[in-house]
């Protein structure tokens, strides 16, 4: 471990983004449900209240629509809010202050407001939730001009990503997931770590094929670029990080490096992440493509309850291994 770097759950990373921006700029304040006396649905905002106290870390009722709406005012009267859904599924309670008032208000007032506010919390599928808790939101918020999507693989990314997002003056959709709170990596002790949003990170470098995947599914890309090694293989993993603005020229530069490419991706298929990547790939690069670019996303359906049909559901690593194999004509 470097000197500089502490080892940090993912939950312990997100808090910490929040704690050293509210340190720093005193118009941050924490909203939502649980957040403050229960220290957060899944322990992200723990010791908060006591280190910022009630007019800072603020619970809320059942009331999506409401505190989104009042965040907004807020934002708009100079502060900057962070506001988290306990599950993203429960932001489409606050869809039209998302869409129609967070995204539009700077365009619609010909620029005379900006509307720095962070929507954050669990995003996707964990395990047996049913259809209602189990949705991939990226790319219905990703289809919204005026809204920036971020979504972090790692702990380290996720605070400096987060810390960029809270500085940054336009609405910021920040999606995480319930099964990577736990995950731990090392994190930057560094006093102003920020990652810049709209730039991707090469987490592998390789030659033979481009694996793209955000989110829980970039452990999914590692895994099967370990596999692929085995045999002789090196793909190159590139984790987006923030999903509009999108880094394409970095995967376009990879795809004219290898000439093939899978995406995972665990959206719906249909109008997915997956499907605007390909597009643009195939827009930009179509010349340098060696076979059809192949994606690996969750099934067309929505999320099942029964554990064997939830991981049929999933994007599947076995799959994403096969079509890694099958985009490089190896058998």
């Amino acid at each position: 471990m470097h000197s500089d770097m502490a080892e940090l759950q993912f939950r312990e990373a997100i808090r910490a983004a929040m704690v050293e921006e509210m340190e720093r700029d005193e118009n941050i304040f924490l909203m939502g449900e649980e957040v403050a006396q229960y220290n957060g649905a899944y322990k992200v905002s723990e010791g908060m209240l006591d280190r910022f106290g009630p007019k800072r870390v603020i619970d809320t009722p059942i009331s999506e629509n409401g505190f989104a709406g009042l965040g907004i005012g807020a934002a708009l009267n100079g502060l900057r809010p962070i506001i988290e859904f306990m599950t993203f599924n429960f932001s489409f309670v606050a869809f039209d202050q998302l869409i129609n008032n967070a995204a539009k208000i700077r365009y619609m007032s010909g620029g005379q407001f900006k509307l720095p506010i962070v929507f954050r919390g669990p995003n996707g599928a964990a395990g047996q939730l049913g259809a209602t808790h189990s949705t991939s939101t990226e790319s219905i918020y990703a289809t919204i001009p005026g809204l920036k999507v971020v979504a972090p693989s790692n702990p380290d990314d996720a605070k400096g990503l987060l810390k960029s997002a809270i500085r940054d003056d336009d609405p910021v959709i920040f999606l995480e997931s319930e099964v990577m709170y736990g995950l731990r990596g090392e994190v930057s002790d560094e006093p102003d770590y920020l990652i810049p949003l709209g730039k991707a990170r090469i987490a592998r470098e390789g030659e033979d094929v481009t694996i793209v995947a955000h989110s829980k599914s970039y452990w999914i890309a590692l895994r099967v670029a370990d596999r692929l090694a085995e045999e002789g293989y090196s793909a190159e993993v590139i984790d987006p990080r923030t999903l509009r603005p999108l880094d394409i020229d970095t995967i376009v530069a990879s795809i004219k490096k290898t000439n093939r490419c899978v995406i995972i991706d665990e959206s719906n298929p249909y109008a997915s992440i997956s499907s605007e990547i390909a597009y643009q790939i195939q827009d930009r690069a179509f010349d340098y493509l060696d076979a059809p670019i192949r994606r690996i996303t969750a099934k067309d359906v929505p999320a099942p309850y029964a554990k064997n049909l939830m991981e049929y559901y999933m994007p599947q690593e076995d799959d994403a291994y096969e079509a890694c194999k099958q985009v490089m004509y190896a058998g």
